[in-house]
């Protein structure tokens, strides 16, 4: 066999793995150098050199690194250390037809937990117009209710409502990542396990308790409002 031939089963391994290599301490020379949004970071010679490889690990590192966010060029600065937007960067993954069940199933619970956490920060920020439009969204909605399922709309409205309410534009753009688990949760088959019947807490009531300014009450409302989701995630 000649040598060419045994380079090309080797090159590409090779290469893969250095520019993993490359990219990881790349990371690590920011930190260390302890970098912020706007520093210039070293030229790609003088990587390369520092690093003792070729200026193609170099530039395909950094092409990782400005794919995720991290670096970016700018005009008389050359490449600089950017403050990356997460979720931009996270948006790119959430494709629900592509990611596995355990992933999917993993998600909508972060949601369930999410909204359950977020008690303190809507009783200290809600205000009487905040109350009126979540009275709007439920005008229609039953007091009370046995083991139904939730209508996806009224559902997305309600609680999309409550994430604006926190006024944490982190929280609101997650809300919107997880969009697609509510349609999940339906079209996966999860909403229709069967569970032991049982009285929820309607977006009703969780309205009432959040216009008394109880937090402690309102996050138990919340856990009963998503008690039957809950469940069913147990047993699936």
């Amino acid at each position: 066999m000649k040598n060419t031939d045994l380079k090309s089963y080797f090159t590409g391994i090779d290469t893969r793995n250095l520019v993993d290599k490359a990219e990881t301490k790349l990371i690590e020379i920011f930190i260390k150098k302890d970098l912020k949004p706007g520093d210039s970071i070293p030229k790609e010679t003088e990587l390369a050199e520092a690093m003792g490889v070729s200026r193609t690990v170099i530039r395909e590192s950094l092409t990782r690194l400005k794919a995720m966010d991290i670096i970016e060029a700018k005009k008389h600065k050359g490449t600089v250390i950017k403050s990356p937007d997460f979720f931009a960067v996270l948006q790119k993954s959430m494709i629900p037809n592509i990611l596995d069940e355990n992933t999917l199933k993993n998600l909508f619970e972060l949601r369930l937990v999410l909204e359950i956490g977020m008690a303190d920060l809507l009783v200290s920020r809600v205000t009487p117009d905040d109350i009126k439009n979540l009275e709007k969204i439920i005008e229609k909605e039953p007091q009370k209710s046995e083991n139904i399922l939730f209508d996806i709309d009224h559902e997305i409205r309600f609680h999309s409502r409550l994430y604006q309410i926190t006024g944490n534009d982190n929280l609101i753009r997650f809300q919107n990542l997880l969009l697609p688990l509510f349609n999940y949760a339906y079209k996966s088959g999860l909403i229709q396990t069967p569970i032991k019947k049982s009285q929820y807490c309607s977006h009703r009531q969780l309205a009432e308790i959040l216009k008394s300014g109880d937090a402690e009450k309102f996050r138990n409302g919340m856990r009963a409002h998503l008690d039957n989701h809950f469940r069913r995630l147990s047993i699936v």
